[in-house]
C-alpha cells in the first residue's frame, strides 16, 4: 500500500491531466450517439464512423506522438495532446451551433474526432513515458494502471456528466466542458519535473519496435474490440430495448474497471502479463455474452459489469510484455506503438459494429466483442509456453 502511495504521489499530476482530458472523451461518448442519430437525423453506421475517427486519427499520430515523446520529452507530448484536445473541444461547440445544417455539423464533428484522437495519442503516450521515467520501469504495471483508471475513470463519470449537462442546459454547455475540462485539470502539470529526451533517434525505430511486440499489441487489440462494443452502442441498445438512460452503464464500466485496477494493479507486475491476459479475457467473454443474452437491464448492466473486469487489466498486462522488449531510449515509441494496436482495433470497431447493429440488431455487436475476445484469449494460449512472447 505504501508502496502504492508512492507511485501516485509521483505522477499525481500527469494522472490528474489523464483524468480531465477523458473525462471530456466521456462526454463525447454520452452526447454524441443522441446528436448524430437523434438530431442530425444520420444512421448507426455515421455513429460508429464519427466515434471511431478518433480512435483511428490517434493511430495515425501514433508514430508522430513516440518520436516527439523520445526527442523533445514526455512532458512536450502530454502537453500537445492538451492543446489538439482544446482545439477538438472548440470545433464541437462550433458543431452544436450548426445542428440545423446536419452536413456541415457532421463535417465538423467528424474534424473535432479527429483533433480529439491526435490529442488522445500525445497526452498518452507522454503520460506513459513520463510515469515510467519518474517512477522506474520496475513499476511499468503500475504506471499503466493507474493511467488506465483515470482513462477509463474519466470516460465513465464525462458519460452521464455530458448527459446531465445535455438535459439541463443543451449541448453547448456540454462541448463547452470539453475546452475546460483539460486546461483546468492540466494546471499541476506544468510544476512536475520533465524527464530527459533521448535526441538522437534511430531512424525506423518505429516499425522496429511494432515488428517486436506485435502479439501482446494484437492480443490488446482484440481484447479491445468488446470495450469499443459496449462504449459505441451500448447507449442506442439501452434506447432500443427501453431501458432509459444508459450513463448507469458507463458508469458501472468505468467502477468495476477501477475497483479492478485499485485491488489488482500489482498483479501483472507480480504474476506476468501472459497469466493475467488469461485471467482477463475469460472474464471479458463471459461479460459479452451475458450482454449478447441480455433480456433485462440488470442483466445488461451485469454483463458491461464483467466486460469492465476483464478489460481492465489487459493493457498493464500485454504493456508489461511489451516493454520488456525495448530498450529505454525507445519507450516513447514503444508506448505509441503498443497504444496504436488498440487504436486500430477501435477505429475499425466503430463503423463494423454499426454494420452488424443495423443489419443484425444491437445485441449482435456484444457477440462480435465476445469473438474477438476468444481469438486474443487462443493467441495468448497458443504462445504462453513461447519464452518469446
Amino acid at each position: 500500500m505504501q508502496e502504492q502511495k508512492r507511485v501516485i504521489s509521483l505522477i499525481f499530476p500527469v494522472l490528474l491531466a489523464v483524468f480531465a482530458t477523458f473525462l471530456t472523451m466521456g462526454i463525447g461518448f454520452g452526447v454524441l450517439p443522441q446528436l448524430v442519430h437523434g438530431q442530425l437525423g444520420y444512421g448507426d453506421i455515421i455513429v460508429g464512423i464519427v466515434l471511431g475517427t478518433q480512435n483511428i486519427m490517434a493511430l495515425c499520430s501514433r508514430s508522430w506522438a513516440g518520436k516527439n515523446t523520445d526527442s523533445k520529452g514526455a512532458k512536450s507530448s502530454v502537453t500537445k495532446g492538451i492543446y489538439w484536445t482544446f482545439l477538438a473541444g472548440v470545433l464541437y461547440v462550433c458543431a452544436g451551433l450548426t445542428t440545423n445544417l446536419p452536413l456541415i455539423a457532421l463535417i465538423q464533428l467528424i474534424i473535432a474526432r479527429s483533433f480529439h484522437g491526435i490529442g488522445e495519442s500525445f497526452l498518452i503516450t507522454g503520460a506513459l513515458t513520463w510515469g515510467i521515467g519518474l517512477t522506474g520501469v520496475a513499476r511499468t504495471g503500475k504506471v499503466m494502471a493507474w493511467v488506465g483508471i483515470c482513462i477509463y475513470g474519466g470516460i465513465g463519470l464525462g458519460a452521464p456528466l455530458g448527459e446531465l449537462m445535455n438535459n439541463s442546459w443543451g449541448i453547448l454547455a456540454a462541448f463547452g466542458g470539453i475546452i475546460l475540462c483539460p486546461v483546468i485539470g492540466s494546471l499541476p502539470m506544468f510544476k512536475l519535473p520533465a524527464i530527459a529526451a533521448h535526441a538522437k533517434k534511430k531512424e525506423g525505430a518505429f516499425i522496429e519496435v511494432l515488428s517486436a511486440i506485435w502479439k501482446q499489441g494484437t492480443s490488446l487489440a482484440l481484447s479491445a474490440v468488446g470495450y469499443g462494443c459496449t462504449a459505441s452502442f451500448v447507449t442506442l441498445f439501452f434506447f432500443s430495448m427501453h431501458w432509459g438512460e444508459a450513463s448507469l452503464a458507463y458508469t458501472v464500466f468505468a467502477a468495476t474497471f477501477i475497483l479492478t485496477r485499485l485491488f489488482f494493479a500489482s498483479f501483472p507486475d507480480k504474476y506476468g502479463g501472459r497469466v493475467v491476459g488469461i485471467c482477463s479475457l475469460i472474464i471479458e467473454v463471459a461479460g459479452q455474452l451475458i450482454l449478447w443474452m441480455a433480456v433485462s437491464r440488470s442483466m445488461a448492466l451485469a454483463g458491461v459489469g464483467l466486460s469492465g473486469i476483464g478489460f481492465s487489466l489487459m493493457f498493464p498486462a500485454m504493456g508489461v510484455e511489451a516493454v520488456k522488449k525495448v530498450k529505454p531510449e525507445m519507450r516513447g515509441s514503444a508506448m505509441g506503438a503498443f497504444t496504436a494496436f488498440a487504436d486500430v482495433a477501435l477505429g475499425v470497431t466503430g463503423p463494423v459494429a454499426g454494420l452488424i447493429a443495423s443489419l443484425l440488431g444491437y445485441h449482435t455487436v456484444f457477440l462480435f466483442g465476445a469473438v474477438c475476445s476468444v481469438v486474443a484469449l487462443l493467441l495468448i494460449v497458443r504462445h504462453q509456453k513461447k519464452e518469446s512472447f
